[in-house]
């Protein structure tokens, strides 16, 4: 039998960031996955990460993938790729399916496991006919196989999965028919929202899913309004034509393997399924030497996972005697802080379902984005950011408490700030000088900064907004410009495209629109009215 200082099971962010902590100080390290490629989520996680640098904020997920397994891999981490974990043992055995080569034990003295979550289904008529999927399924489709899962597609579920999958659907050249939740407000951040509203998705929410409709695959479906007991309310009924249906209504913790191991479990309040009672900072089970980090001891953003990761990873080098008591106690208030940063602001696990004073104004603003289609000038002075400045300035539209500070760090101006906190709201200095780069456009992940030319002259004003479509528009096209709930306002010509390596595939799209029409315009569309 093969013996390993450490066992991880699970080659995700979380997976191979106790890996690599752990072989970073000197421990003959292996982790096994079921999958044919390792990084988990983060290879077909496309779009920019939020936080701060330390959180490899702006970064796209399958660079910060390839990032993390190249060091797991320089670090001498072996890696066993279609090997299924079918059994862990509290003596630290696991039983491993190595196909053609049949099932195998190793022993760890330690073992961490970081097995992810599966997503959530419901049940309604048609719902086993082949279109229906979950979100992360589609995810996969696009950005792993670079297959499209459908032409018209219906997102159940309004939490940042759906969200960010329904605009990857978008970009992908999919129809995003709708995105429906049974909730009454959107779940997810309301910059995520707004992606998808100024592109023209509708939102129906207190609506869920009646019935799909199809013989021998999904050619409709119906949604209703929902009450406050989560009832359909009869004559709400609204059909779409589609023909896939993605279902992103939340994860479970993989917890299987803790449960099989002995790991002492829990009901969380909120529910989902029990949880492995693990240490708060190193994620150490009921069983000493056994850890669980990620997904599997708690849903959270893969920023977090891979935090949670380098703790275990830590904790198991000081369990095994590679790190002396000081060393891990400096290395473990590091991480601990940079945890304590992301786990801060309106949708920190501790705060969900919490009132805040700041955080109020966010959900009633990105209710009006996606219910009113754009701010009237009273409301508009509300926020920071967004009243009239001389000149080219940037206006801010992320208006929730979101740990994330690119915008503020990109800026060579100090145009923007953001300050310690990362969880606060971006303000614009009215002081500072904007030269136009455009680098706060670029390095917003949410893409809610915009720059706004009210001076472009001859009654123009322009505007620039990240663009991430293909194929790109060309200088002096014509199109639309449409505000923020994707409504027509006006014919628009595009009148700059910008694209650089440090803006990292999100284009600078520059087109003008009268100036009467600059606090609404904010994205532009080809085609005519």
């Amino acid at each position: 039998m093969t013996r390993y200082d450490l066992i991880v099971i699970g080659a995700g962010p979380a997976g191979l960031s106790a890996a690599a902590e752990a072989a970073s100080h000197g421990l003959r390290v292996a982790v096994f996955d079921e999958n044919a490629r390792p990084g988990g989520q983060l290879f077909k996680q496309i779009h920019k990460f939020f936080g701060s640098k330390e959180h490899k904020a702006k970064i796209r997920g399958y660079d910060i993938g390839a990032e993390l397994l190249g060091e797991a891999e320089s670090l001498g981490v072996k890696v066993f790729l279609n090997a299924p974990v079918v059994g862990l043992y509290a003596g630290k055995e696991v039983a491993v399916n190595l196909g053609d080569e049949g099932m195998a034990r190793f022993k760890g003295d330690t073992v961490v496991v970081a097995t992810g979550a599966s997503e959530n289904m419901v049940t309604f008529d048609g719902w086993t006919l082949p279109g229906v999927m979950g979100a992360g399924a589609a995810q996969t489709m696009m950005n792993i196989n670079r297959v499209r899962p459908g032409d018209r597609v219906l997102m159940l579920g309004s939490g940042n999965v759906g969200l960010v999958v329904g605009f990857q659907l978008l970009q992908a050249g999919c129809e995003l028919v709708a995105v429906v939740d049974a909730a009454p407000r959107v779940g997810g951040y309301g910059v995520h929202a707004s992606k998808l509203a100024r592109c023209g998705v509708p939102f129906y929410l207190s609506h869920t899913i009646i019935r799909a409709e199809g013989g021998d695959r999904v050619t409709g479906v119906v949604v209703g309004r929902t009450d406050s007991r989560w009832n359909i309310v009869p004559g709400t009924e609204k059909r779409f034509d589609a023909d896939t249906i993605c279902i992103a209504v939340g994860l479970s913790p993989s917890t299987r393997l803790a449960q099989m191991a002995g790991c002492e479990m829990y009901d969380p309040a909120q529910g989902g399924g029990k949880l492995p009672v693990c240490d708060e900072l190193t994620g150490e089970t009921s069983i000493p030497g056994i850890y669980c980090s990620g997904d599997v001891s708690g849903i959270e953003e893969a920023s977090s996972a891979m935090i949670e990761g380098r703790m275990s990873g830590a904790a198991v080098a000081h369990r095994l005697g590679y790190m002396d008591g000081r060393e891990f106690e400096r290395r473990l208030e590091g991480l601990e802080r940079s945890l304590a940063s992301l786990r801060e602001g309106m949708f920190a696990p501790k705060n969900r379902g919490k009132t805040f004073e700041k955080t109020d104004e966010g959900f009633d603003i990105a209710a009006g984005l996606l219910g009113n289609g754009y701010l009237s000038d009273t409301e508009a002075l509300r926020y920071p950011g967004v009243k009239s400045l001389p000149g080219i300035h940037p206006v801010i539209e992320c208006t929730q408490n979101i740990p994330c500070n690119p915008c503020q760090d990109a800026c060579p101006k100090g145009c923007i700030a953001v300050g310690a906190n990362i969880v606060s709201l971006p303000v614009v200095n009215e002081s500072a000088k904007c030269i136009g780069c455009g680098q706060c456009v670029a390095s917003c992940s949410g893409q809610a900064v915009f720059l706004v030319n009210e001076d472009a002259g001859g009654g123009w004003a322009t505007i620039t907004a990240p663009y991430e479509f293909i194929p790109l528009p060309g200088k002096g096209e014509s199109g639309r410009a449409l505000d923020r709930a994707g409504n027509t306002i006006c014919e628009s010509e595009v009148v700059d495209v910008r694209v650089s390596p440090a803006f990292d595939h999100t284009c600078l799209l520059t087109f003008r629109v009268p100036k009467s029409e600059c606090g609404r315009a904010r994205f532009w569309k080809r085609g005519e009215r």
